[in-house]
């Protein structure tokens, strides 16, 4: 049986990088539009490296893209940091909906990383039964709790983990059981625990 599809990871990295060439150059390492570009050329790569069925070559592109983004996001989040200590920050408008841009886009690249990783990767996934020791879904849990008789997990639930470690800063239904599954999470729940952090301080000090 194939692979799970692996457009998901060219969509959603392209808005990742429109994502971040929102936010305010004060607020990024760099040019805004960076990110954009290199996640632009390197999504015309991997759609040629499905194409050619060489999913080797995704797999180390994808994995570059999402470097760089991650790169891109946490050089945001510790100029957030430094700018909400200076009170060097932007006006509120920039600041907070920059902050906004960089929540969701740390939440979409994290996913990626998940649905990158699980089980060795979307080439290594089989759609007639999911087995991982990365992620413990809970139709995982179901049966003798190795396999899911035809269940296999789409995009929609990595997202669903990188939200949850975003917004309750932990998983809630899904175990997470590598070390390296452990290692992003907690990076992704420092990134927007600082973001929200910048929101709530700014909303707090308008109020004033």
């Amino acid at each position: 049986m194939a692979g799970v599809p692996r457009w998901p990871a060219v969509v959603v990295l392209v808005a990742i990088g429109l994502l971040m060439a929102l936010v305010s150059n004060r607020l990024t390492v760099g040019p805004p539009w960076l990110p954009l570009l290199v996640v632009l050329v390197l999504a015309v790569l991997i759609v040629i490296a499905i194409v050619l069925d060489r999913h080797d070559w995704r797999r180390r592109l994808g994995l570059i893209g999402l470097g760089t983004v991650t790169v891109a996001i946490a050089g945001s989040a510790v100029i957030l940091v430094q700018q909400l200590i200076d009170g060097s920050a932007p006006e509120p408008t920039t600041l907070l909906s920059g902050a906004a841009a960089i929540w969701v886009a740390n939440m979409l690249t994290f996913a990626l990383w998940y649905w990158e990783i699980d089980g060795g990767g979307p080439s290594k996934r089989r759609r007639d039964g999911h087995i991982s020791t990365d992620l413990l879904f809970p139709q995982l849990q179901v049966g003798d709790g190795t396999s899911s008789h035809g269940w296999w997990p789409g995009f929609v639930d990595y997202l669903f983990v990188a939200f949850t470690a975003s917004s309750a800063f932990s998983p809630t239904d899904t175990l997470v059981l590598s070390r390296k599954v452990k290692g992003l999470m907690m990076v992704q729940t420092v990134i927007s625990m600082v973001t929200i952090v910048v929101i709530a301080a700014r909303a707090i000090n308008t109020l004033r």
